[in-house]
């Protein structure tokens, strides 16, 4: 088996979703609309273009159990879509906001998600069966746009990541959740209560709760990335330093794995150690050795290309040895068993989608250990 399958779809994906049984992808190609593609045959077709949005698409989640799809946007709105009759059918949510919607996220229950803005706030969204539409709470506890969500296992606790240098868990229990369960912050947390404040170098791009929800990561602009171990407070933060640049995602392979994508084109794998010491493993997309030659004519007329089009005199400046091309936006696992992700998925800048397998990666590279 290869470690990856790639597919150029666009020329830019900003953010992707998979639905339940992943034999569809839903992307965001830096435009006012979600494209869905289908699986035919050894490729992927253009299925369904969801057109309502009237600025640009930040972000897309698609529940896997009710088979419903948020989206948000620039334009300070989301919608859920429903499947009708072979038609995607869309609601539109009351946010209550006035500034760009920035991330979208389900909860795991999939009874209501949570909206990041740009309003310093973020929306925790429910359907209000008595008005027939999709209604909005504000968590009001931060002091800048904020970037990231991403729900904690018990359907109750939102991990937060915002511009104000700061990464936060906050209480986002609703009545239609019935009777909140315990945690190590408490037994009752109130809606927007901020149990846990962490400082970052820079603007938070990412946060991630581990699969049981004693660990969550978050990812800054200084280029480094947190881990936060909640099981017990006061909570042990570790911080590790990269020498690229920032990452803008994260994804939890299991309790003791994490990867990373970003701006430097390349997923980076994380370990935890025995003692619980978080470690930075390795390039998960490893640079290309060796290979034929090029013939004299082809690079000459791969340096003339390069001449007329971006002044360079070498072409190898256009061209990274890793597979994606320009920043990687997006990460989502595609198969999961027993709680350890074994392929996940990746999208870029470059319009690529690339579904890596872990354990292809571990034969072909003898350091790259997945725990």
């Amino acid at each position: 088996m290869s470690i990856s399958e790639l597919e150029h779809l666009v020329g830019c994906i900003t953010c992707h979703a998979w639905n339940g049984d992943k034999t569809k992808v839903a992307i965001s190609p830096n435009n006012t609309q979600v494209n869905i593609y289908g699986k035919s045959g050894s490729s992927w077709a253009l299925e369904h273009v969801l057109n309502e949005h009237d600025q640009v698409v930040t972000s897309i989640d698609w529940a896997p159990k009710t088979n419903r799809i948020v989206s948000s946007s620039q334009d300070r709105n989301a919608y859920v879509w429903t499947l009708q009759d072979g038609q995607w059918k869309p609601v539109l949510v009351i946010l209550r906001i006035n500034r760009a919607a920035t991330h979208v996220r389900w909860s795991p229950n999939e009874n209501k998600f949570a909206v990041a803005t740009g309003a310093k706030c973020v929306s925790v969204c429910y359907f209000d069966k008595e008005n027939d539409w999709w209604a909005s709470k504000h968590i009001k506890k931060h002091r800048s746009t904020v970037t990231k969500v991403d729900w904690h296992p018990n359907n109750v606790l939102l991990a937060t990541g915002s511009t104000d240098f700061k990464a936060r868990v906050v209480g986002a229990w609703l009545k239609e959740d019935g009777k909140p369960p315990a945690s190590v912050f408490g037994e009752k947390i109130a809606f927007g209560d901020a149990v846990l404040e962490m400082d970052a170098g820079g603007w938070v791009h990412a946060v991630k709760w581990s699969p049981s929800g004693n660990q969550v990561a978050y990812a800054s602009h200084d280029s480094s990335i947190s881990f936060a171990n909640v099981s017990s407070l006061p909570p042990t933060i570790q911080k590790i330093n990269l020498k690229g640049l920032p990452l803008r995602d994260l994804l939890f392979l299991s309790e003791s794995s994490l990867v990373g994508v970003g701006d430097d084109c390349n997923p980076f794998l994380f370990s935890r150690d025995d003692n619980g010491t978080w470690t930075f493993v390795s390039e998960m997309d490893k640079k290309a050795e060796g290979g034929p030659a090029a013939s004299e004519s082809s690079s000459a007329r791969k340096m003339f290309e390069s001449k007329v089009n971006l002044g360079t005199e070498s072409a190898s400046d256009t061209k990274l040895t890793t597979q994606h091309q320009n920043s990687i936006t997006s990460i989502a696992p595609v198969v999961v068993a027993g709680g350890v992700v074994s392929d996940f998925s990746t999208t870029g800048l470059d319009g690529n989608l690339i579904v890596w397998h872990t354990k292809a990666l571990e034969a072909k590279f003898k350091n790259l250990k997945i725990k």
